[in-house]
């Protein structure tokens, strides 16, 4: 049967206390229906269909590159009218996965379980839960093991109310059955609302068996109301990271302590201490170890490169047995050689080092080409920007900068050519020269320090 996905997505989230609609709430620096987006491209789906309300337009522009269809619910009155909006664009046959935009971590694997139950219209798929704690949820009655109907919390008699097996409010429901069921449902409830979950008594009551299936953990089917439920979730996501990174062989120190956001390849032999924040796309090698409190973005770095505690690399590519740190920070564009060394606070942007290259301590290396071995001291910086245009200062092989030298770019520093401490160079220096450009020394005999007056 061919699959349409169903994500419901109009609600406020009052109870967010924040002006982003619910679904854009971020996890993992993806909103959580993004989650949910990727989730259902996983699976053979024909078409994804959204059904927005609040923040409508923030939703549907953040997600305007992406192939879905879209259906207005204008009026929140519950699960059952949000399907109703978009049932002008289910047809009439194949099966429909209704999923929620709140949900963000229900796996493919358990969704693609539910559609299995459902081969044709004589059935319907219903994923359940048990809990310890059911309150709140609608519970599911069966009768002789079947399920008769699911009964919401507040309708609820104080027997149903002891059941334990809840509703998710995730569906596979034949596409004819969607189509006949949902103009007939009612609102007279406790809440005055069209529940979706009334179609499992229309579906008992038309011969319909429902099937039912649950996932290998509670957090798959959670849905996130409030900042407290969003860190929960949080949580969970990071430990499953982790966990993920070390069946493939990662030290992790503390998972609790470890966060990706986005995605991440490794070689073996990789280890995350404390505190490590991975966003957008970085590919590790061999080996390849990253300290306490670092923060990592759209990298790659090669075998065996170290990243010390507190340093913050995005967009960077770095060679193999790179030193990083601590306290180093590399801007995009920064291309690093193999056995490069970048100290305790030195920042880099668009700057290429060659093999062998080091600046071990304080300095800012801003659109530059250093070749190899050069060594940059103490306290220098590349002067590439004059307000209003950004240009290029290089550097040859086994040049030796010294202490506290500015360069003025555009500047050109010749293959094994040194520069005095203190220097602010703003000329060319020829191949193995030594440039001096400082004031002359004076020393005043008697000079007074000037001192408060009382």
């Amino acid at each position: 049967m061919e699959l349409s996905v169903l994500i419901l997505a109009a609600g406020k989230g009052t109870r967010m206390k924040s002006i982003l609609p619910k679904v854009m709430q971020p996890l993992a620096a993806k909103p959580l229906l993004a989650h949910v987006l990727e989730t259902a491209q996983k699976l053979q789906t024909a078409r994804t269909i959204v059904v927005y309300g609040h923040g409508g337009e923030l939703v549907q522009k953040h997600f305007s590159d992406a192939s879905i269809a879209w259906a207005l619910q204008a009026e929140q009155k519950g699960t059952g009218h949000a399907v109703q909006v978009a049932l002008s664009q289910l047809p009439e046959t194949g099966k429909t996965l209704i999923l929620y935009g709140d949900v963000p971590l229900t796996t493919p694997e358990t969704l693609q379980k539910l559609l299995d139950l459902v081969t044709d219209a004589s059935s319907l798929g219903l994923l359940s839960v048990n809990l310890a704690n059911p309150t709140g949820y609608g519970r599911i009655v069966r009768e002789g093991g079947v399920v008769q109907r699911i009964v919401e919390q507040k309708d609820a008699s104080e027997a149903e109310k002891q059941i334990t097996e809840v509703n998710t409010g995730i569906l596979c429901v034949p596409n004819e059955h969607l189509h006949q069921w949902l103009p007939t449902l009612k609102n007279n409830n406790a809440q005055g609302e069209y529940y979706l979950t009334d179609i499992i008594a229309l579906a008992v009551n038309h011969g319909v068996v429902v099937r039912t299936h649950q996932p290998q953990a509670a957090w798959e089917v959670e849905g996130i109301n409030d900042k407290l439920q969003l860190a929960t979730l949080e949580r969970v996501y990071q430990h499953l990271q982790a966990d993920d990174l070390m069946r493939a062989g990662a030290t992790v120190i503390d998972p609790s302590r470890f966060d990706v956001r986005g995605t991440v390849t490794i070689g073996m032999d990789v280890s995350f201490d404390v505190n490590v924040i991975l966003e957008g796309h970085n590919q590790l090698g061999n080996g390849v170890k990253i300290g306490s409190n670092c923060v990592l973005k759209n990298c790659v770095l090669g075998d065996g490169v170290e990243v010390r505690a507190n340093s913050v690399l995005e967009g960077a590519e770095v060679g193999a047995n790179a030193i990083i740190g601590p306290f180093a920070r590399l801007r995009p564009h920064t291309k690093l050689g193999a056995n490069v060394h970048i100290g305790n606070f030195v920042e880099t942007k668009n700057t290429i080092m060659a093999d062998g290259a080091k600046a071990n301590h304080l300095a800012y290396l801003g659109d530059s080409d250093i070749a190899e071995r050069a060594n940059i001291g103490a306290g220098t910086i590349f002067c590439n920007y004059d307000g209003a245009n950004k240009s290029q200062t290089l550097i040859g092989a086994d040049v030796f900068i010294g202490s506290n030298t500015s360069l003025i770019a555009p500047v050109t520093i010749g293959e094994g050519a040194t520069t005095g401490a203190g220097s602010t160079i703003s000329k060319d220096v020829p191949a193995h020269h030594l440039a001096v450009a400082r004031g002359i020394q004076r020393n005043i005999e008697g000079w007074q320090r000037p001192r408060k007056q009382k």
